[in-house]
């Protein structure tokens, strides 16, 4: 099953409404359409988002079945390179504790494509180019 985000999802993430946890945020994000349910709790397992957070996000009405898209709309646009790498990089940050606290509030800060691409290289000078490969196969793949 694919879902999408909802007009009253996207409002209520961009007013930071208390209907979405930090870890729900993370999920609705990846919510474009296009990746099926189980891609989704795969890539935010980590955050602990499970499908009692999906559940209670389509029963506030933020999220709705994803109409079938063509097969030309599956161009990794920025938008979805964000909306893949952003929850790996606040992993990563949220990794490093107290030593990486600023670093991780500019990850959760980055709103937008170019804001957390710009942010790949200090994310690879603290954790090294290894650590980072999802995260930059997220950005650039």
């Amino acid at each position: 099953m694919k879902y999408s985000k909802t007009e009253v999802g996207q409002q209520a993430f961009k007013q930071r409404s208390p209907l979405l946890s930090a870890r729900q945020r993370s999920a609705f994000i990846l919510f474009d359409g296009t990746k099926t349910l189980d891609q989704v709790l795969a890539a935010t397992a980590g955050l602990g988002v499970t499908q009692a957070d999906v559940d209670h996000m389509l029963a506030e009405g933020l999220l709705a079945v994803s109409e079938p898209q063509p097969a030309a709309a599956s161009a990794r646009t920025p938008q979805v390179r964000y909306a893949e790498a952003w929850p790996i990089a606040t992993r990563l940050t949220a990794s490093l504790g107290l030593r990486g606290f600023k670093l991780n509030l500019a990850v959760e800060a980055a709103s937008g494509y170019d804001e957390l691409l710009a942010l790949l290289p200090k994310i690879q000078e603290v954790l090294g180019p290894k650590a980072c490969q999802e995260l930059e196969q997220a950005l650039k793949g």
